[in-house]
């Protein structure tokens, strides 16, 4: 068979860890002692030996706080080979954390290295303005995380000035944790900004750090406080 005409869209050799193949897929050189923790069912394609641990006990041990009435939805892969991950089609995005820390959504977190530091916390200060409270998944130390964003995002860099950044909590994806963060609520923008209320509020950023923003507001149940 001719293999002419699809032989652009074979993998490129891997330089890094994580790497994007295309818009769409992550590829991860995985090796022993090196695992991963990836969304469950995400896995697409791989090559080598690679295993498969669902809810394992590092997750469990979270699974109380991950408030999505799905469980923990997070699996250990482990071996030696390339693995490809990819989440319905959604852009993805590397991060390579340098002994800091981000904040990201639940719902947009695909893969990050099994040895960063993790857990499940609120984000303080937003209860009042998001109804129940956010809670996100914190990733720190030194090390790769893979995010996904539905459509092309945006990274904001927020050092680079004075003025604040303000983003709508629904097409948020992640930040640095470093940042400063504040509510606004805006009555007269409500038919424009946000959905479903009528009262829309953003989450102003300051500081040093970046925004990842998505351009399309999240449909599904971010990680809430229930009750």
């Amino acid at each position: 068979m001719d293999q002419t005409l699809i032989a652009g869209f074979a993998p490129a050799p891997m330089a890094a860890r994580m790497e994007n193949h295309g818009r769409n897929m992550l590829k991860v050189a995985m090796q022993s002692g090196q695992d991963l923790f990836a969304r469950t069912g995400s896995m697409v394609a791989y090559e080598g030996f690679v295993q498969y641990e669902p809810n394992p006990p590092a997750v469990r041990q979270m699974a109380s706080q991950w408030i999505t009435g799905e469980g923990a939805p997070l699996m250990k892969c482990s071996g030696d080979g390339l693995l490809y991950l990819a989440d319905y089609g959604a852009d993805v995005v590397c991060i390579n954390l340098a002994g800091d820390s981000v904040s990201v959504n639940g719902t947009n977190l695909l893969a990050f290295d099994a040895h960063l530091q993790w857990g499940v916390q609120r984000v303080k200060g937003m209860a009042k303005f998001a109804g129940q409270g956010l809670f996100n998944v914190g990733i720190s130390g030194t090390g790769w995380v893979a995010l996904t964003s539905r459509g092309t995002p945006i990274v904001v860099d927020c050092g680079r000035g004075d003025d604040e950044t303000y983003v709508d909590p629904d097409a948020l994806v992640a930040w640095s944790t470093g940042l400063k963060m504040k509510g606004k609520r805006s009555f007269k923008a409500s038919s424009m900004i946000g959905r479903g209320s009528g009262e829309a509020y953003q989450i102003g950023f300051s500081g040093q750090g970046f925004v990842v923003v998505q351009p399309s507001e999240d449909s599904t149940d971010r990680l809430r406080a229930r009750g």
